[in-house]
């Protein structure tokens, strides 16, 4: 198995996370904070936009089962490239869409999977890409959250719809019960 890791920011990390713990091929979901000054930030510190950080998710992946193009292809579908420092009513520089790669194979795949966004999105797409640096895991009560939730409010009117339309797109890629 060829484990490899790529960080991505698309919002809330819950959706995000929500999804990829579906993915066929998904060996590990992790929500964090990535990419900002802090050490060792908190959600409180990086909720109130003074870290720099990204809510993030480290996602593990089996590139022999599921290569890194249809990780991305799945994240540029679940969430809007184009908004900038904002998902939905998620307003903050926390919010924002961007790839953390760990190795130069991914700097360049991610190069042309957001050049393929780019073109979709008539050149709109504000997605960032940058080495993941000063990435720190979030707190436990984080993890799996919408797994643990479901019920919960934003977990209902925001997750919830986000993990049904990976679940419609990419049926092939829905992970088997």
């Amino acid at each position: 198995m060829a484990v490899e890791v790529i960080t991505l920011a698309g919002g809330c990390f819950w959706c995000l996370e929500a999804v990829y713990e579906l993915v066929d091929g998904v060996t590990a979901v992790e929500s964090g904070y990535s990419n900002g000054h802090a050490h060792r930030p908190s959600y409180e510190q990086v909720c109130a936009g003074s870290t720099g950080h990204a809510e993030v998710v480290r996602v593990s992946f089996d590139a022999g089962r599921i290569p890194l193009e249809e990780i991305l292809q799945i994240f540029f579908t679940i969430h809007d490239p184009t908004t900038l420092n904002r998902q939905g009513n998620d307003i903050g520089t926390q919010y924002r869409s961007g790839i953390y790669w760990h190795t130069s194979a991914q700097e360049a795949a991610a190069r042309a999977v957001l050049e393929e966004a780019r073109r979709a999105h008539g050149g709109r797409v504000v997605t960032e890409l940058a080495p993941e640096a000063n990435y720190w895991p979030a707190e436990a009560y984080h993890q799996h959250y919408f797994a643990n939730h479901p019920e919960q409010g934003y977990c209902a009117w925001v997750v919830a719809p986000k993990v049904e339309k990976f679940r419609r797109t990419f049926k092939a890629r829905v992970r088997a019960a």
